[in-house]
């Protein structure tokens, strides 16, 4: 293993671990105001969680990205990176499927009801009226928050399977106040006095964006664009580079990175890179655990008990005709494991091939069980089974297939999580005030991609004009970004336009086992 040094001609300059929303976003800013920026990223394309996947000459999205933002200085950057012309305006629409049926999402209780039909309303109409005369006697989680406004059968069919497909654990688990942030103006009584009375029953519904916009190669056409231009303006991008240990020194901060990247031939090569800033969009948890010397042995094992949610996308090549309007629908149905299907020729006519659309299936994993080590044909298969069942197709429609993994997709807050960040930004403020983390990841924070963009923004105004943003109060509010407009806090930081994120306890089982990062 040779081990070489790299300097540029205007000093050590930022190290950016990530090339991802929020890497690249402070690569690019930091590059346009004339400061060195260097980012290394250990995948072979740019984008993190909002890369475009390209297999077979389709491309389509992981998650799906909406263009939308209250925060000025992002929607201004996202509009300075790609000209119009690469932008489209597309509608928004996504609904619940159960049973054959589609209801809207957000979910509205008139809408609901009518969907199930007279019987299962009048059954839905009971069970709520039973746990009105009856509530759950424990209402901290969940399950039973649920059930006490809207009755068993709703609780069931609209809440239970979903929740529970996307955090790998049973409703009875999950807090209260997460429910409560989520299900806003939804009243089962409100909707049967307006379905009697319109104007007596109704109430001002909060309403989602109902378009946005959207880069027609897809989202990864901002990042690749985005690193051209990071690299024009001077700065470095290399694909396929691990950041193996941040070195640092009590006193100084963080000095330099190690950073491994592998020939032809397989063979490992090291390089240090010397930095007078690193800004980590890298899981916290790795972050910490590159530290060299080691941090310290609390911050450590705060490091190692924070854990994610992994991700697979399916997607299944099949004839337009199978498609629908929706950029993606939610998966109530029980018995199928696929909990999102986005139908990308309605995200871009560009991501698509004439008479033919591509749904991308969407299972949330832990990485190493059943479903993550699944064999890809074995997937395609089950993608292809589960489309049948749910009869969005019918049998031998599909053409082709491609699997897309994504590991430490999402952060999971669950009741340890917020502990275990404060240790680890105690140890970082004490002995690296100079490693700067940002985005989803790089924070451990419920963010969406504006917010992380932002911290971004905010850490390289930070470290170019020595000003004091403080990052971490980035999505702190309770409400959706796309339903409340944005504010500052006292010391004038953008707090974004988000949410708080969940708190999600840990299982019994787990109480004694924490998984490494």
């Amino acid at each position: 293993m040779d081990t070489t040094h790299s300097e540029t001609n205007e000093g050590p300059g930022t190290v950016i671990i990530g090339a991802g929303p929020a890497g690249l976003t402070a690569a690019y800013d930091l590059t346009k105001h004339g400061f060195p920026a260097q980012v290394f990223e250990s995948e072979n394309v740019v984008g993190g969680i909002s890369q475009t996947a390209e297999r077979g000459g389709w491309r389509f999205d992981i998650g799906g990205h909406r263009f939308f933002t209250k925060v000025k200085q992002v929607d201004d950057l996202w509009h300075e990176i790609l000209p119009e012309e690469d932008f489209l305006l597309r509608p928004r629409m996504s609904r619940i499927y159960y049973r054959g049926k589609l209801f809207d999402y957000p979910l509205k209780a008139g809408n609901a009801l009518k969907g199930l039909g007279v019987v299962e309303a009048v059954k839905c109409i009971a069970s709520y009226t039973a746990a009105k005369i009856n509530p759950p006697k424990n209402q901290e989680y969940f399950d039973g928050w649920v059930t006490a406004r809207f009755g068993k059968r709703l609780f069931r069919i609209f809440f239970k399977t979903y929740t529970e497909k996307v955090w790998g654990m049973d409703t009875s688990e999950l807090p209260a106040d997460w429910a409560a942030q989520r299900i806003k103006n939804l009243s089962l009584f409100g909707a049967i006095v307006n379905a009697l009375n319109p104007r007596k029953g109704s109430k001002k519904i909060t309403s989602l964006i109902d378009e946005f916009y959207y880069p027609k190669f897809g989202p990864g056409m901002m990042w690749e664009t985005a690193t051209e231009k990071v690299r024009k303006q001077g700065g470095t991008v290399e694909l396929e580079s691990w950041v193996k240990t941040v070195s640092w020194a009590e006193g100084e901060g963080a000095t330099s990175v190690t950073v491994v990247t592998r020939d032809e031939d397989g063979a490992e090569h090291e390089k240090v890179v010397p930095a007078s800033d690193v800004i980590s969009s890298t899981p916290i948890s790795a972050l910490v655990l590159s530290m060299d010397p080691p941090a310290s042995a609390e911050a450590i094992a705060a490091a190692k008990d924070l854990r994610y949610r992994d991700f697979l996308t399916v997607a299944l090549v099949v004839p337009e005709k199978h498609g629908f309007p929706d950029n993606w629908i939610y998966i109530h149905t029980p018995g199928v494991k696929v909990g999102r299907i986005q139908n990308f020729g309605s995200w871009s006519p560009y991501l698509v091939k004439e008479g033919r659309t591509c749904l991308g299936l969407e299972f949330f994993v832990n990485e190493g069980d059943e479903l993550w080590t699944m064999d890809d044909e074995d997937l395609v298969k089950l993608g292809t089974k589960e489309l049948e069942e749910l009869n969005l197709i019918t049998p031998g429609s599909v053409e082709a297939g491609y699997v897309v993994r994504m590991p430490k997709a999402y952060p999971v807050y669950d009741d340890r999580y917020a502990a275990n960040l404060e240790v680890i930004k105690a140890w970082l403020a004490e002995h690296t005030p100079n490693v700067h983390p940002v985005g989803r990841n790089g924070m451990h924070r419920y963010n969406n991609a504006d917010h992380s963009m932002l911290t971004a923004l905010l850490t390289s105004e930070n470290i170019r004009t020595g000003s004091k943003h403080d990052v971490w109060s980035v999505n702190v509010e309770e409400e959706y970004h796309e339903e409340s407009s944005a504010s500052k806090d006292r010391s004038g930081t953008p707090k974004g336009t988000g949410r708080d994120a969940p708190m999600i306890p840990r299982r019994r089982d787990e109480e004694k086992v924490s998984s490494s990062a």
